[in-house]
């Protein structure tokens, strides 16, 4: 069966008057990023802040996906789109100034929204310690499935059951009584929830 990936966009005018007040406010070398359904408002803001700024770079961003900032490194990343998903996610990993524009409104993430991140972290690896049952998710995702690690997970004094699916729905994890989860997917899964703790942050248990 063939797949075909058809992106969705957003059906919104650039407010060229409200890009330019903005501008003030953005240091002049900067990263764009934009989810899919924005990409063509992104390109648009590039070339009204390109007047000013020095744009580096214009990337999509993915749940998965990491953009490496060694090459140019800006003073701030605007990323054009919904919510704080990506916003935080690329404000930890980047350890620089990141700001969101959506509906014409720019909004800074501050160093509190990483810190309650964080926090999330901990308690999503209490969790895991104390854990008795632990559900191990995969995903069928091209450029997540993880099944072969999965597998051949060695976890000590715990029972653990693999969960394979296409789309992985947090809502559905009080159906299983598990105590904790352990992320063999979307590295930004963790996110989503204090129950989620990724791989790469306890593979030491496993050795």
């Amino acid at each position: 069966m063939e797949t075909l990936f058809i992106p969705a966009k957003v059906k919104s005018k650039v407010n060229k008057l409200r890009i330019n007040s903005i501008s003030r406010q953005l240091p002049k070398k900067i990263f764009i990023t934009y989810s899919i359904q924005y990409k063509e408002t992104a390109l648009e803001i590039k070339k009204i802040l390109s007047k000013a700024h020095k744009v580096l770079e214009i990337v999509q961003v993915l749940g998965c996906s990491k953009i490496d900032f060694s090459k140019n490194l800006p003073e701030a990343i605007l990323y054009v789109g919904s919510g704080k998903f990506h916003a935080v996610s690329l404000a930890i990993e980047s350890g620089l100034p990141v700001y969101k524009l959506e509906k014409d409104k720019l909004i800074k993430i501050f160093r509190k929204d990483i810190e309650n991140f964080r926090k999330k972290q901990k308690v999503s690896y209490l969790k895991f310690l104390n854990a008795e049952k632990v559900g191990i998710l995969v995903s069928t995702k091209p450029g997540q499935q993880n099944l072969k690690k999965a597998l051949n997970l060695k976890i000590k004094n715990k029972k653990s059951y693999v969960f394979l699916s296409n789309n992985l729905d947090i809502n559905e994890f009080e159906n299983f009584g598990l105590d904790s989860w352990i992320n063999t997917a979307c590295p930004r899964l963790d996110m989503c929830s204090n129950q989620i703790i990724n791989l790469d942050k306890i593979e030491s248990q496993f050795s």
